[in-house]
């Protein structure tokens, strides 16, 4: 019975150990699985693709000819103007190109783009001076006193169309200057002839079929001055208010206003009638418009070196803006703005002093300005303000022009680039520019933690035509800025405004128009307590 027992004993543990053999194998063999686990699916990791941002060059040199006009996208603007109609932008510009490149092949040329990025070039949108500017300026120069002969092939400058919806039409105010001197050959001892503002209409601007209207105003002596000048220094201007550079604005209350001038005796409000779109009549000096901005002594002084007025009403906060380029256009040309309740004015800069009464504007927009690793860019003024009638974002346009001598560019200051940029609004109701080029760049979020890094500043002085350049500056976690610049820094993520050493700045996702390869970044822009602007952005 014992040996029995034990040899079943032994059979049991065999068995039992055979099993646990068994079942151990089981679980160490994934080969042969009684219950598998599920597979682990691993996620591909999320790959974002690069921006597809702009990468034309600003040095357009090589494909300027009027041959290459379909590759020039922004190449040869001037004092554009820009309005929305159906799922284009339109813009529209003053005769001029680098090498003179559109002669011979119309006037007011224009172009088109759905996403304000990418513009096609269109062609003009005149062919030739409407017959009535010869006929009215001999008219004029038959009734001076003393009557002069009639000038039988004037010669023309065809300046800066201003391009507006009106109800179911589109306006054009164009300007054409007459350029011959009043008397003789020579502009030095006669001031040239007057300048005309026209008017043509449209239904449609894809048809670019315009019907012209003829004369809204002209240049029109105030008897003060002759039209003989003394040298080229003299520049006590024979005419009160020069016609060209027109911008129009229709009031919240239908009114409907002309916003003109260049130089001479400041920049003038006309009242339009709103069914023909010009002046109900210019009998007296009077009805010329009223001066809503000056610069400098406007009782006394006849040149005064602003020009290119750009109006526009902001139902947000219920203020005009008047927009100005100052001085000369080549190089030193800058923007200022100031503002008003009136159409009429007082318009008022940051300080509260009055630029209808001729005080210096202030807040400045645009400087001549440079980031590093590029030329910079200088004659960066006489706008085109315009919103987005969807978004109801706002943006400025305007040409800026190379420096004069840069290398491997001959006459490098006549390449012109349209500027697109947007505009955002500091807490008090002030227009500020944005630091770089529009390029559609996508919104994102953007905390403290994007601001710690390598940027580059410029704080604008107005300096006579002196590019304002970028300095370095770091800011770091620790809220501190070192470097070129020292100080501290905050955020207000729910507003987006970066404050930089006490000026608030707002902060725009943006495309690195500078750096060797362009890229995504972010900048910023505000204005300093008496009107100047600081552009920064991240370069690293």
């Amino acid at each position: 019975m014992k040996k029995s027992n034990s040899i079943i004993k032994i059979a049991y543990i065999g068995l039992l150990s055979l099993a646990l053999a068994v079942v151990s194998c089981s679980k160490d063999d994934p080969a042969t699985p009684d219950n598998p686990d599920p597979p682990v699916v691993v996620d591909p990791p999320v790959v974002t693709p690069a921006f597809p941002g702009p990468t034309y060059a600003d040095n357009y040199t090589s494909i300027s000819s009027w041959g290459s006009r379909s590759q020039w996208n922004l190449a040869n603007v001037h004092d554009p103007s820009v309005e929305k109609s159906g799922e284009y932008y339109y813009m529209y510009q003053t005769d001029a190109s680098y090498g003179n490149a559109h002669e011979g092949n119309g006037h007011f040329f224009y172009r088109r783009s759905k996403d304000l990025i990418n513009w096609e070039f269109m062609g003009s949108s005149m062919t030739q001076a409407p017959a009535w500017v010869k006929d009215s300026l001999n008219n004029k120069r038959a009734r001076m006193s003393p009557a002069l002969p009639p000038i039988t092939n004037p010669t023309y400058g065809y300046w800066a169309p201003c391009v507006r919806k009106v109800g179911n039409k589109f306006r054009m105010y164009y300007s054409i200057v007459v350029t011959n001197p009043i008397v003789g050959t020579d502009t030095n001892t006669s001031w040239s002839e007057r300048a005309f503002i026209g008017l043509a209409e449209t239904d449609d601007l894809a048809s670019n079929n315009w019907t012209d209207k003829g004369m809204v105003v002209c240049s029109e002596p105030d008897g003060v001055k002759s039209y003989v000048r003394n040298g080229e220094n003299d520049w006590d201007a024979y005419f009160k208010f020069n016609a060209i550079d027109p911008s129009f604005i229709q009031t919240p209350e239908g009114d409907q206003y002309l916003i003109y001038g260049s130089w001479h005796s400041g920049i003038a409000a006309l009242k339009l009638n709103p069914t023909t779109g010009k002046p109900d009549k210019l009998k007296t000096i009077d009805d010329y418009g009223v001066r809503i901005a000056g610069r400098g002594n406007v009782n006394s002084n006849r040149w005064q070196a602003l020009e290119g007025p750009e109006i526009m009403y902001n139902p947000d906060t219920q203020y005009y803006y008047l927009f100005l380029a100052y001085d000369e256009l080549s190089v030193a040309y800058n923007t200022r703005v100031a503002r008003s309740k009136s159409i009429l004015g007082p318009y008022q800069t940051i300080t509260g002093s009055s630029i209808t009464n001729g005080a210096e504007c202030f807040p400045m927009l645009t400087h001549p300005y440079q980031f590093k690793n590029h030329t910079g860019w200088v004659g960066f003024a006489h706008c085109a303000v315009f919103q987005n009638p969807d978004t109801k974002k706002w943006y400025y346009a305007s040409q800026a022009r190379l420096p004069e001598g840069v290398p491997g560019i001959a006459v490098s200051n006549a390449v012109m680039m349209g500027h697109v940029r947007g505009i955002e609004w500091t807490e008090d109701g002030w227009p500020v520019v944005e630091a770089e080029r529009y390029a559609g760049v996508p919104t994102t979020t953007i905390t403290e933690a994007n601001f710690i890094g390598t940027w580059e500043q410029i704080t604008m002085n107005y300096q006579y035509k002196t590019l304002q350049k970028a300095v370095t500056i770091y800011l770091t976690a620790d809220k501190k800025v070192s470097g070129d610049v020292t100080g501290t820094w905050s955020y207000e993520s729910t507003k987006k405004i970066l404050t930089v050493n006490g000026v608030k700045c707002n902060v725009t996702d943006a495309w690195d128009w500078e750096s060797a390869t362009r890229k995504v970044t972010i900048s910023y822009s505000g204005l300093t307590a008496t009107g100047l602007p600081v552009w920064g952005k991240k370069v690293n």
